[in-house]
Formats: C-alpha cells, structure tokens, sequence
C-alpha cells in the first residue's frame, strides 16, 4: 500500500449492531430484530473505515486485538488502505466488543469498557515518535490516559497537527489540538447545567485549535480563540441509523485538515459526512463517499 498519510490513535473494537423493528421491548419482554450485524467498531476503527472510504490512506495503533477480535479486524481492513502493523494481539485476551440495541434514531451501547481499563492493566499500544512517520495529520482517542497524552505530545514535537475528540480543556490533548470535536452526549455529562456558549468559552480560553460542539441532529457552535462564534444548521437527513454519526463527523474532521479546509468548510464537511454516514445502515459496510457527502450538501443548499 502506499505510505499512510493519517495516523490514527485509539479504540479498535468488534461491534454486534442489533436494529430492532419495533421499538425498544419493554422489561422481560420480547423485540423483534430487523438486523444484525458484527463488524468493525470503536472511535478509531469506524473512522478508519470512513476515511478509507473517502480516498485516504491510515495506520492505525491502540486497542490490543484479542482471539474474538483479530480476525474480524483484520479481514475487514484487508482491501483498503490501512496499515495494522502497529496493532498488537494478545492471545490470552479475548478483545475488547460491544453490543448495540438500535432504535430509530437512538442507541443503547453495552459493553466492558470499565474492566478493559481498569485495575486487571492496559491493553493498548505505547505511541512512539517512530509511529507517525511519514502521516501529514493524525486522529486521537483520548481515552487511553498517559498513552493518548504521549500520542499528543509526539504529534506535537512532530509538528503534525491533529483532531480529537471529548476531552476536558484543561487537557494537553485539548490544548494542543487543530480540532477538537464534542459530542452532545459528552457535553451534557461533562458540563451539567451549563449553556453550549459557556462551555465554548471554556474551551476557547485554554485551547488553541477549532472547537465544535455538535448536538446530535441539532445546530453545531464552533469557534477559534480570537475570533467569535458560529452557529451551523444541522443537515436534516432520514438515518437508517445513529450508530457511529460521531466516529464519522471525526474522520470527516481529520480529513478536511489534510485537505486545508478553512473552518466554515471543515465543519460543514463533516456534518455532512456525518449526515451522509446514517442514511445507511451500517457504517462499516456503506461509509460515507465523497460523492455522498457532495450529494448531501447540495441538497442542502437547494432547500436554503
């Protein structure tokens, strides 16, 4: 393959994607399913996929792949563009998974994530500086403590800009950022009570990248320091499914910094990306082209 140019840090996981037919069952009841799937999950993974799908190139590093895990990974990734050499498997580990009940345009995602980085150690890759050769811009998870501050600092030092993604303002990973991207589920957790402007302002104020705060399928602010803020109408879209709306408005992110979008362009493109990615259900197996995410803005701009 040829010489990746994004490097990407994080969550590498196998997804089991249940879409429901008729709505959430009630307790001890019965749901019919209209879908299942098990494909390639998390942060990082999904928007690997995304970004292969719009013409880019990766080297992925995070997530140890366990015996449930590496095949479904590695199969996935074997016609696109992605480098997995980084990835380490572990063969006493049966890899990190998770289940997702769909229902419309909500999603209940069960998991073991509290175990996979709790007191039982790590089971992620050390990012070293040898690591980002040859990327021009990266994607960072922040979920891994020191090991995702240490993949900021080496992008850092290496002078390769990068976007992350739900972190406090007060992080190195945050401060150091061109795009900090923030979900609306993690805003409501993190900042309870506060208004979107403060806790723009709250970023603004210790960060020196692009912050966005998105809203699910509401109006995006964003905004740099120096400069005022921003509202951007959603994309207003039938999903399929939310699933994964995150993990591609990120990739889009990262791929409008490899491409020198200008602020206004970069969150547009990746609402869009993101609009795009929940028409079809699922991601993995229909991610968002580039001729989809045109599709989606042009129609948006004809019904402006």
């Amino acid at each position: 393959m040829m010489q990746p140019e994004i490097y990407l840090y994080g969550q590498i996981l196998m997804t089991t994607s249940l879409r429901l037919r008729d709505g959430m069952p009630p307790r001890d009841g019965y749901g019919e399913l209209s879908a299942r799937y098990r494909l390639i999950g998390g942060e990082t993974g999904v928007g690997a996929a995304v970004l292969c799908a719009l013409g880019c190139s990766v080297r992925l590093a995070g997530t140890w792949l366990g015996r449930a895990t590496r095949d479904g990974v590695m199969s996935y990734f074997q016609d696109k563009a992605a480098d997995l050499s980084l990835l380490t498997y572990d063969g006493t580990f049966e890899g990190l998974e998770d289940t997702v009940l769909i229902d419309g345009d909500a999603r209940t995602c069960l998991g073991m994530f509290g175990a996979f980085q709790g007191p039982e150690g790590y089971r992620w890759n050390r990012p070293e500086a040898a690591h980002l050769h040859g990327c021009r811009v990266a994607g960072i998870d922040p979920f891994f403590g020191q090991a995702s501050e240490d993949a900021a600092r080496l992008c850092a030092e290496a002078g390769i800009p990068y976007v992350t993604i739900d972190c406090a303002p007060d992080s190195r990973i945050a401060r150091d950022a061109a795009v900090v991207a923030l979900s609306g589920e993690y805003l409501r957790e993190a900042f309870p009570g506060k208004t979107r402007e403060t806790i723009l302002q709250a970023y603004l104020q210790r960060c020196r990248g692009l912050i966005i705060l998105t809203a699910g399928g509401g109006d995006l602010l964003y905004g740099r320091p120096g400069t005022p803020p921003v509202r951007h109408a959603a994309y207003r879209v039938k999903p399929e499914s939310t699933l994964g709306a995150g993990d591609a408005f990120k990739a889009a992110c990262v791929y409008a910094l490899l491409k020198h979008m200008t602020d206004a362009e970069t969150v547009g493109f990746a609402s869009a990306c993101a609009a795009a990615a929940i028409m079809k259900f699922p991601i993995p197996l229909h991610p968002p082209t580039l001729e989809r995410v045109r599709a989606v803005q042009a129609a948006q701009a004809e019904r402006a």
